[in-house]
């Protein structure tokens, strides 16, 4: 399947889906990575994204100026990036995704405006249909954590038994709305446990 990609500056090229190893990118793109503790994981997605994983729409969520921002500003000297072949997020989303958005930002760790791109991709990997560091393109799940905890780490010290995220953000915005999220009495006799919590290294 071939995948074209325009030339926005960033001196893209036409390739095919075989041809993209997202460890490989992964690698190259820490070779120039600038440093800064959200490196790895933009890396990770930004490689997965590059190689035809995982649910990020076009530009992994972000508008084009802030996408090419955080590619010159965390890998500087890497020159391929931005298969454009993706569609947008549904229209009809886009206020569940501010919601998830504001979410995040209500608890940033305040270390870098990293953070607002950091809860712009991870509110559109919320829109995905599998497990939120596979939607991401993150490698691991232990990544979204370590990711989570680094940019928003109020909010995700509050997951003290290993919830699921999308299914933990959506319970914190049910809870801010006063809805009733589940009528369980207990999560651990719960029938739909392993529904909402991770097995441990899952």
């Amino acid at each position: 399947m071939m995948y074209i990609a325009r030339d926005d500056g960033l001196n893209i090229v036409e390739t095919t889906k075989a041809s993209l190893d997202h460890q490989a990118l992964y690698e190259r793109l820490m070779s120039c990575a600038s440093g800064k503790g959200n490196d790895p994981f933009l890396a990770q997605m930004l490689a997965s994204w590059m190689s035809g994983k995982g649910a990020l729409p076009r530009f992994m969520g972000l508008n084009e100026e802030t996408f090419k921002a955080m590619i010159s500003g965390s890998f500087a000297q890497f020159k391929n990036a931005g298969l454009q072949t993706r569609c947008d997020i549904e229209p009809d989303r886009a206020s569940e995704l501010e919601d998830v958005k504001t979410l995040l930002l209500d608890h940033r760790s305040h270390r870098s405006d990293e953070e607002l791109w950091i809860a712009q991709i991870v509110a559109t990997g919320c829109m995905g249909s599998d497990h939120l560091w596979s939607d991401l393109g993150l490698f691991t799940r232990k990544s979204l954590g370590e990711m989570l905890l680094y940019n928003f780490r109020p909010l995700a010290e509050q997951n003290i038994n290993n919830m699921r995220w999308k299914k933990f953000f959506y319970r914190q915005l049910c809870a801010k709305e006063g809805f009733i999220l589940c009528r369980s009495p207990s999560c651990e006799t719960c029938s739909e446990y392993d529904v909402c919590f991770a097995p441990e290294g899952a």
